[in-house]
């Protein structure tokens, strides 16, 4: 059965303020993930040892890995990747908008991939929203329009993923569920899981909205002293199956 994986890394720094990179992947690996969406990588920048943070965790995790700078200084670079060990193509990656004139906000990306899970293709977007809730409007007018939700191309399965910073009362999060549906809530979760801060889970930013072929069979997050460490996030698991897959697995 496919799993996903989405992980707000905290750019491989722990809540113990120590840099660890392969705590991260192991981490991702102890769930063994189809595909794993990750935000918040350093991409050789001075701050984290000008390591390529996607590319360190991809090797580890023996996974392909496509990386979107969603910020970039020079030859510094920070953003978000999807990394799979199953056949994949990048469809797109790109900036979000933001709003024009606000001092010190973040440029933030999307990317997307098309991935093979044995014959059937499913298109995954990974993202990272800004903090401001206009802003967030902004982005997921975006998302929902004909870059990506909306592209002719992004048809059949579909899975948005990632660190939405926006809870399930806001306009942003609304609006996505008005286009597609949240896995949590597809199974009826109560209470639903959380995922920030990874010391004590709260708070619920982050998000798998998946379409009709998706059918979600689970979801959970990691308790363990090592991932309530490794990271300010705790990462979400979602299993799932696929519509057409169905038919050859009786049981399912």
């Amino acid at each position: 059965m496919p799993r996903l994986l989405t992980y707000n890394v905290h750019r491989c720094v722990g809540v113990d303020r120590k840099l660890d990179v392969n705590r991260i992947a192991d981490v991702i690996a102890e769930h063994e993930p189809d595909v794993v969406c990750l935000q918040e990588l350093d991409v050789g920048r001075a701050r984290t040892g000008h390591v390529d943070q996607a590319s360190a965790i991809a090797q580890h995790l023996a996974m392909s890995v496509q990386f979107h700078p969603a910020m970039k200084v020079e030859a510094e670079l920070y953003g978000d990747a999807i990394l799979t060990h199953r056949p994949e193509r990048l469809v797109r990656a790109a900036a979000l908008p933001t709003l024009p004139g606000i001092k010190g906000l973040e440029p933030r990306g999307a990317l997307w991939s098309a991935v093979d899970f044995d014959g059937a293709v499913v298109n995954i977007m990974n993202t990272h929203l800004g903090l401001i809730p206009r802003e967030q409007r902004l982005q997921v007018a975006a998302l929902i329009g004909e870059e990506w939700l909306g592209d002719p191309m992004c048809q059949g399965p579909t899975i948005l993923t990632g660190d939405f910073n926006a809870t399930s009362i806001t306009r942003p999060y609304q609006a996505l569920t008005r286009r597609l549906d949240d896995a949590q809530r597809r199974l009826g979760l109560k209470p639903s899981i959380k995922t920030f801060p990874s010391s004590f889970p709260a708070i619920r930013i982050d998000h798998c909205f998946v379409s009709r072929e998706i059918r979600v069979t689970g979801a959970r997050t990691p308790s363990s002293p090592l991932a309530r460490a490794a990271s300010d996030h705790l990462p979400l698991i979602i299993d799932f199956e696929i519509e057409g897959q169905l038919q050859d697995h009786p049981g399912a």
